[in-house]
């Protein structure tokens, strides 16, 4: 440290740095990277059977294009290892720009994709890998300030401030939507297949570069470095994390299940499930799905004032068990009319809105705090990958075969999972405090 700064840490005392400050840089960033997610996703149902899969039916082009949709979730855990390295041996500047360049250059990248017709398999091993490039970038583009966040929040203020990252989820998915919607009203069926769909993979780019300028201002700040450095939020190795805090990284992962699995089959699956059942236009669906994430962004700034009053882990638990009410409809509501649909949806954001605004760090107040920073990077990407990654293929494919009890089933499992981990978390809790 240079005798500036230690004449400022002596004369200004343990660095304290404003909660809201934080949030922006959190919903920005969160913002940015779902963003990027959404569109993949979105474009999965729309265009990727047709443009990389036109060998098969609409159904099974929509099963291998979710395949490649889950490849980033399995390389987000290696991506989070990798950059903590980076992290190490250059700092986090160099670690954030590394990370949301490759996550731009990853996006962009697809655009220029040509499909299955001009160059055959290599079109599809293209996409793989630009969707694993993806998932390690998301990995790395952990920045800590949700961590920072919740450290230097006041401690009555906690579950408001902790869902506020949680917005980029929402605002991301509506941004995408709108996004793709225009493109999709205002072009024609052939321009909008041929090169209107990649109009928001360059825009991912463009936002990324915004969002990194806006996260390293903050992240490489004189007050946010000294804050890191007292708060003791360390890229710790993650061969020590898993050695010393393994069992509080998979009990986080799944005291989460219920939210994250609900994720993907209420922003993701309805599309790709109406598209194949043909009971509702492209853009029908899409407008309902804006309206839900506008729900659903409601609902998630519901869930700090839900929080605040009964608690975090009790809001969790309780809205994994309505999650598991709500399931036992869906065969009634997506298998019905329109409206029935439409309801499943809003419903369905309206619930992932409270029970994801408080998922983050459900648990993550157990590591010790030199763990944190890593423990909770982890924690969310292990969560993604049990919950999330594989909820479309998995809820289209079965639905198709079995029918939408699949649906149910699955969510389910994310319920008991996440009721089993609280439990066990709290026995864990109350023997350490006797």
């Amino acid at each position: 440290m240079s005798h500036t700064l230690q004449a400022h840490a002596a004369h200004s005392g343990p660095a304290s740095v404003a909660p809201n400050e934080i949030a922006v840089g959190v919903v920005i960033g969160r913002t940015s990277e779902y963003f990027d997610f959404f569109v993949y996703g979105i474009a999965s149902v729309l265009i990727f059977p047709q443009l990389f899969f036109p060998f098969t039916g609409q159904l099974q082009g929509m099963l291998y294009a979710f395949s490649l949709f889950a490849l980033a979730f399995v390389a987000r855990p290696f991506g989070t290892a990798l950059f903590m390295w980076i992290q190490r041996q250059w700092g986090r500047g160099v670690k954030l720009t590394a990370a949301l360049f490759l996550l731009g250059t990853a996006t962009a990248g697809i655009a220029f994709l040509p499909g299955y017709e001009k160059i055959g398999g290599y079109a599809i091993a293209l996409l793989a890998l630009l969707r694993i490039m993806q998932g390690v970038a998301f990995g790395g583009s952990w920045d800590g300030l949700p961590s920072l966040l919740a450290l230097n929040a006041p401690k009555e203020r906690r579950s408001w401030y902790a869902m506020i990252g949680q917005l980029g989820a929402p605002l991301g998915f509506v941004i995408a939507s709108a996004l793709f919607l225009y493109l999709y009203n205002s072009l024609s069926a052939p321009d909008f297949l041929g090169w209107g769909w990649r109009y928001p993979f360059f825009v991912a780019f463009a936002i990324n570069v915004v969002a990194l300028f806006a996260r390293l201002r903050l992240v490489l700040g004189e007050e946010y470095t000294e804050a890191m450095q007292e708060k003791s939020l360390e890229p710790i190795r993650t061969t020590e994390m898993v050695r010393e805090q393994g069992y509080n990284i998979f009990i986080g992962s799944f005291a989460a299940l219920a939210s994250y699995a609900l994720f993907h089959v209420v922003t993701i699956f309805p599309l790709s499930w109406i598209a194949f059942q043909g009971s509702q236009t492209t853009a029908q669906v899409l407008t309902v799905q804006i309206v839900g994430g506008f729900v659903g962004i409601l609902a998630t700034i519901g869930s700090g004032w839900i929080a605040a009053r009964i608690g975090k882990r009790t809001t969790v638990g309780a809205l994994a068990a309505v999650i598991g009410v709500f399931s036992l409809l869906t065969p009634l509501l997506m298998g019905g009319s329109p409206a029935m649909q439409d309801t499943f949806i809003l419903l369905g954001f309206a619930l992932l809105g409270v029970s994801y605004g408080q998922a983050s760090g459900t648990v993550t107040a157990n590591f010790e705090r030199r763990f944190r920073y890593t423990g909770a990077a982890l924690t969310s990407d292990f969560a993604w990958l049990f919950g999330a990654a594989f909820a479309p293929l998995v809820a289209l494919g079965l639905s198709a075969k079995f029918g939408l009890l699949s649906v149910t089933v699955y969510l389910l499992s994310g319920v008991i999972c996440t009721l089993l981990a609280l439990a066990v978390n709290q026995t864990l809790v109350d023997q350490s405090e006797d």
